[in-house]
């Protein structure tokens, strides 16, 4: 049992009425909220720890409700919309989103997601020194990389991009985040440029970087770094 409170935000009665007994079978206590007001008093005064948030809501866009929340809590929020255009992932993510799914969805995926941005968040709380995934090690401390012991070279830019991906382990980066902090405001478009990087970055650090299990891509949105042992 998880013992982590979850709050659900929709107004869609079946939504809820599928989500409250799948989350109580994983261990997680759960609230709802069906509008977007009802949802900022409850993580205020009920002290959820994650927000699973729907986008269309009666009184507010869900962007809204990420946007004032951002403005004072870090709380791990994960949308989940019937909004399939990648503006909408995009903007949510730029916003301080953590993670987005689509409607339909397998309850298997979001509690997924769910542990992997609890994991997050608890991991944000303390100094991150390093990181694991499939035998590659980041070193924060000392700006070192390595499989299995064996030293891995990578230019200044190429190790700022591992490294933001890798402090955002398991959150979608977009691309506009990615090309703003380590190129600077004026490449925030460059997507072809991002894309030439990150396939040198693979080369380095995957196994195999044609089937890569480190560095996924989030197709027209950007790019997950996938922590593992």
């Amino acid at each position: 049992m998880s013992g982590h409170r979850v709050l659900v935000v929709d107004d869609e009665p079946q939504i809820l009425r599928f989500l409250r007994p799948a989350l109580d079978a994983a261990g997680y206590e759960v609230i709802e909220a069906e509008t977007g007001a009802a949802a900022i008093r409850d993580v205020a005064t009920k002290a959820p720890d994650i927000v699973i948030l729907d986008l269309g809501l009666p009184d507010m866009d869900g962007k809204d409700v990420i946007t004032r929340l951002r403005g004072w809590s870090q709380i791990p929020i994960i949308i989940l919309s019937a909004r399939d255009r990648e503006s909408e992932k995009i903007a949510a993510l730029d916003l301080g989103a953590d993670d987005y799914i689509e409607k339909p969805f397998g309850i298997g995926e979001l509690t997924a997601r769910i542990r992997s941005a609890l994991r997050h968040s608890l991991k944000t709380d303390a100094i991150l020194e390093t990181v694991r995934s499939d035998g590659l090690k980041i070193d924060f401390v000392h700006r070192l990389v390595d499989r299995d012991g064996n030293n891995i070279k990578l230019t200044p830019k190429e190790y700022d991009l591992l490294a933001i991906l890798a402090r955002h382990a398991g959150k979608v980066v977009t691309h506009k985040t990615l090309l703003t902090a380590v190129w600077g405001p004026a490449h925030a478009e460059d997507m072809q440029y991002l894309r030439v990087f990150i396939g040198q970055l693979r080369f380095k650090i995957e196994r195999d970087p044609a089937v890569p299990r480190i560095v996924s891509t989030e197709p027209g949105v950007g790019y997950r770094f996938l922590e593992m042992e």
